[in-house]
C-alpha cells in the first residue's frame, strides 16, 4: 500500500479539491495524511486568530477521520506563506516524517496567494527531501527520503486561474462513487460557511463545491470529477503512480 500526503494551504482546501480522490484511495487501503500549512487563523470575523485556529484544526481532524486519514498542521499563518528558506525546511521535515511515495498539492496558479506559495514550497521540498545535506534544523530530524516522491497538482479553485482562464488537467478522477463522502468531509468545515458569508458574500460553499466537481467531471463525460496534473520536470518521477493506483477511475483527457 502507498503512503500519500495531500498538503495544501488551509483547512478545507484538500477536501474541496481532492476529497473524492482521497476517499477512493483510502477505500483501497492506502495510508493518507492530510496536511495544511496554516490552521486558518484569519478565517473568522467573530473569533480571534487563536480561537478560530482551534476550531478549524478540530474540523480538519474530523474531516480526515471520515476516511481514516491523519491530519497535521504546519502552523504557518494565513496570508503569510512564502517560499523562503525557513518555510521550505519546515515542509521538507513534514515530507521526511510522513515519508510519502505520492504527494498531492496546490495548483501553481490559483486565485489565492497562499495557494500559489504552498504549491512552490511543496514542489521544492520534494526536491530537497532526499538530499542528506539539506538540514531541516529541528531537534531529532527525520531521515532523508530515499528519493523524490511522485508529485501531482490539484485543480485550482473552480478549475480556473486568476484571469478566469480554464486550467486543463492531465486527467480526471471519477469521484461519483465517493462524492457523498467528499461533501460530508467538506461539511465538517462549518466555520467556513459563516466566514464565507461575511468575507466572500456567499453562503453556499458546499453547493459551489458540488458545481465545480460536476464541471470538472463533464470534461471527461463523468457526473463528478477531480482534476490533476503530474509534475514530471527532471528529475521528478516520470511514471504515473496516481493513475496506476486509481486504475480505470483516472480518465485521461
Amino acid at each position: 500500500m502507498a503512503r500519500i500526503l495531500a498538503i495544501h494551504a488551509h483547512p478545507d482546501d484538500v477536501e474541496i479539491l481532492a476529497g473524492g480522490t482521497l476517499a477512493l484511495l483510502a477505500g483501497r487501503g492506502h495510508e493518507i495524511t492530510i496536511a495544511t500549512l496554516t490552521p486558518g487563523d484569519c478565517g473568522s470575523a467573530e473569533l480571534g486568530p487563536e480561537e478560530i485556529s482551534g476550531v478549524r484544526r478540530r474540523e480538519a481532524e474530523e474531516a480526515a477521520s471520515l476516511i481514516g486519514a491523519h491530519y497535521l498542521c504546519l502552523e504557518m499563518r494565513d496570508l503569510a506563506i512564502f517560499n523562503d528558506d525557513r518555510s521550505r525546511r519546515r515542509v521538507t521535515e513534514v515530507l521526511r516524517s510522513t515519508r510519502p511515495q505520492l504527494v498531492l498539492t496546490a495548483s501553481p496558479v490559483d486565485y489565492h496567494c497562499d495557494h500559489e506559495a504552498a504549491s512552490a514550497l511543496v514542489r521544492d521540498a520534494c526536491f530537497g527531501a532526499p538530499a542528506p545535506n539539506y538540514e531541516t534544523r529541528v531537534d531529532a530530524p527525520a531521515p532523508p527520503l530515499d528519493g523524490i516522491p511522485h508529485l501531482y497538482f490539484m485543480d485550482p479553485l473552480a478549475g480556473r486561474d486568476r484571469e478566469d482562464r480554464l486550467v486543463s488537467p492531465d486527467f480526471i478522477v471519477n469521484v461519483a462513487g465517493t462524492f457523498a463522502r467528499k461533501r460530508e468531509m467538506a461539511a465538517r468545515h462549518a466555520s467556513q460557511g459563516r466566514w464565507l458569508r461575511k468575507h466572500h458574500g456567499t453562503d453556499d460553499y458546499l453547493d459551489q463545491m458540488e458545481r465545480w466537481t460536476r464541471e470538472r467531471g463533464q470534461l471527461a463525460g463523468l457526473s463528478y470529477g477531480e482534476g490533476f496534473r503530474a509534475y514530471r520536470c527532471h528529475p521528478y518521477p516520470q511514471d504515473g503512480l496516481l493513475e496506476e493506483l486509481l486504475g480505470s477511475e483516472a480518465v485521461r483527457l
